[in-house]
């Protein structure tokens, strides 16, 4: 049997494309024949990954997973194939926190939620990476569903960490950690206020550490960066580091006091799992797939009173004690995500097709 897989975009470093290549090799470890088909490759991945123009049919027995996170030209694909068709819900970012910044990106988000809603009759089974996306396509019909988490290589994570980012980081400051896209939904404005908060009010040793693609219009990196400014915060206090390498990233999480996410809008929340695994203490804003990746671990706010999560920011990165707790809660759920778990999960999915 054949099992396939379509990504719109192979990325090393890309939570969704690295968890394809993983499934793949699991379902080649099974006995399929299986790869993993993108409409755009990193030239390094050329010849892991496959073009998608490279794709031949196959028999009705063989399968499909489409990894949904925005519309392309995969959809229609998907749509006429014969075979056994997967849908893997990912997400897509609600168009609205783009309009005034971005609005053709909030026009490509308004088309993928429209091709998400055709979709979902046409498909023999509905995975989704957290609850509150599995939520999500019943709500739209689909039939046989499930939760499949993103499949990350807990090895990755214990190798080495950049010496030189390490170093620049580990200078006595405070770092309050996120990890994510520089987008609105994501709210790295009330992470500058809460930075401005604790400088004033906690301590002078605070720095916010924000790694992840830099948007693709100017304005809004632009009005954080003012923000920061009239927030009295330097580009010491608040760092944007943009997309990092492996072992960068590796470096912002053991120099990490506290990952804070004030996220609003989350479909799994990968950098919640890796700070776990990196033993890094979890603050984060528990809304929509946030409680269910985090599943009571860590310590989640449903109100965004920025003096009492700076005071509970603080009190992570400060009182040891509490911090053990914490971890120590966090590692129980971290289990959830073990690799063999996943691969447990995805293998009895498969079979039951």
């Amino acid at each position: 049997m054949r099992v396939d897989q379509w990504v719109p975009a192979l990325h090393r470093g890309d939570a969704i494309g690295d968890s394809a290549r993983l499934m793949r090799d699991a379902f080649r470890s099974w006995g399929h024949s299986a790869d993993v088909y993108a409409l755009e490759l990193d030239a390094e991945l050329v010849g892991d990954g496959r073009a998608f123009a490279d794709w031949q049919p196959g028999g009705p027995a063989d399968v499909v997973i489409l990894h949904f996170a925005l519309p392309s030209p995969l959809t229609p694909a998907f749509l006429a194939h014969h075979g056994r068709r997967v849908l893997l819900h990912h997400n897509i970012t609600p168009p609205e926190y783009f309009v005034g910044w971005d609005d053709e990106l909030a026009r490509i988000c308004r088309i993928g939620r429209e091709e998400l809603g055709a979709l979902a009759p046409h498909c023999d089974l509905g995975l989704a990476d957290s609850e509150f996306n599995r939520l999500e396509l019943v709500a739209l019909g689909v039939a046989r569903t499930g939760v499949l988490p993103i499949l990350l290589d807990f090895d990755r994570y214990r190798e080495p960490a950049s010496p030189v980012l390490h170093r620049m980081l580990q200078d006595g400051r405070s770092n309050l950690l996120f990890v994510g896209r520089l987008a609105p939904n994501k709210r790295p404005d009330d992470l500058i206020r809460l930075a401005s908060y604790w400088k004033r009010f906690l301590a002078q040793d605070v720095r916010v550490v924000l790694v992840g693609k830099l948007p693709r219009r100017r304005a809004y990196f632009d009005a954080l960066q003012a923000l920061a400014y009239e927030e009295g915060l330097t580009p010491d206090e608040v760092t944007f580091l943009g997309h990092v390498p492996h072992d960068e990233l590796v470096a912002c999480y053991s120099a990490a006091r506290v990952f804070v996410s004030m996220s609003e809008h989350e479909g799994f929340g990968v950098p919640l799992v890796e700070s776990m695994l990196m033993r890094v203490p979890v603050l984060a804003y528990g809304q929509t797939a946030v409680p269910h990746t985090l599943g009571g671990a860590g310590v989640q706010f449903r109100e965004k009173r920025l003096a009492e999560v700076a005071e509970t920011a603080h009190a992570l990165a400060t009182d040891e004690a509490l911090r053990a707790a914490v971890l120590a809660g966090q590692d129980r759920r971290l289990e959830a995500f073990a690799p063999e778990r996943v691969l447990g999960s995805l293998r009895a999915y498969l079979e039951a097709l």
